[in-house]
């Protein structure tokens, strides 16, 4: 999480990413199925703030594991577009981290994906859904209570369905 010079809480900013050559498809434009790894790329990017990456797997044989995503394609990114992904914890109980992402063109602004998502936490040893241990809990709870200060992104718990007629 980050904060504006204000001290008011902002939603957590990846590192600026390049779309791959190799990730354009015969439309010219951004594969669907890499959203999800520039989605991915900055979760992991946000859990090791939160003290849950892998050097946490590899200490405390625990990790996390998604259980529902739900992607929005909005606008069409292309190559040579730079990208940034802010993503809001939106909630967080002993096993589960509730996350929205916005993808968008770094330099322009526009928003060109959304994700939502469900995160489980996860005993590596019985593969089973555990709580966090307390002292990941107090920065998940931190982090959660100041994203709360802020307004919800447009598109949170949006289903999918046809258009009422």
């Amino acid at each position: 999480m980050t904060t504006r010079s204000s001290g008011a809480p902002t939603p957590f900013l990846s590192s600026v990413m390049q779309i791959e050559p190799q990730w354009i498809d015969y439309n010219g434009h951004l594969n669907m199925a890499y959203y999800n790894v520039m989605f991915d790329r900055a979760i992991d990017e946000l859990w090791l703030l939160l003290g849950i990456g892998p050097a946490y797997k590899k200490a405390r044989n625990n990790s996390t594991f998604t259980a529902e995503c739900h992607v929005r394609y909005l606008r069409e990114i292309h190559l040579g577009d730079p990208v940034q992904i802010s993503v809001y914890l939106l909630a967080a109980d002993e096993k589960r981290l509730h996350t929205f992402e916005e993808l968008r063109h770094a330099r322009d602004g526009w928003l060109s994906a959304t994700s939502e998502n469900m995160t489980m936490h996860v005993d590596m040893e019985k593969r089973k859904t555990a709580p966090f241990p307390p002292d990941i809990r107090t920065t998940i709870d931190a982090v959660a209570s100041a994203h709360a200060l802020l307004p919800r992104p447009e598109g949170v718990g949006r289903a999918i369905g046809m258009p009422a007629k």
